[in-house]
Order: C-alpha cells, then sequence, then structure tokens
C-alpha cells in the first residue's frame, strides 16, 4: 500500500490514461511531464488560460482561483484530482 496514492487522468485527445502522483504540484505540471502542450500564463490561478472541462471525477484547488471558472470546468494550474478524473482541454 502507497502513501502516496496515484489517479489516472484520462484525455479524449489522448489514448492512453495518465497517473497524477500525490507529489506532483498541479494537473498543469502532470500534463507538462507527459509532453502534452495546454496554454497557460500564471500558473496561480489569476488569467484563466489553463481551463478545461471536467467531464468525470473530483479535483481540490491548491489555492481558490482569481480568474473565472464556469460550472464544470477548472483550472489545471491550481487543481489536483481527488479521484480519477476524465477531462477535455479547452
Amino acid at each position: 500500500m502507497s502513501d502516496n496514492p496515484c489517479h489516472k487522468i484520462t484525455m479524449d485527445s489522448h489514448d492512453e490514461p495518465l497517473e497524477f502522483a500525490a507529489q506532483s504540484p498541479s494537473l498543469l505540471d502532470t500534463l507538462e511531464q507527459a509532453n502534452i502542450e495546454v496554454a497557460y500564463q500564471c500558473r496561480e490561478g489569476f488569467c484563466g488560460a489553463c481551463r478545461a472541462k471536467l467531464d468525470e471525477g473530483e479535483v481540490s484547488y491548491n489555492q481558490e482561483p482569481l480568474a473565472f471558472v464556469r460550472d464544470g470546468e477548472i483550472l489545471l494550474c491550481c487543481t489536483k484530482p481527488l479521484t480519477d478524473i476524465k477531462l477535455t482541454l479547452l
């Protein structure tokens, strides 16, 4: 049993799911490590450039974002999954 649980990240634009390790700072960092190009600017939840649609699962914010986020969307730069998730990159 691991102290650092991994959650799966599934995206319709990629065939294989990714694993999010608990020590990763954000979903954005995990996607970048997998060489998945994601638009971003501030990396702190101010600009909203890294918005994605959360199709399934639950996430938590490292800090509450200041950027406007629509219902069903998340900011990848300041979010971690609480469960396995499914995303659509915008």
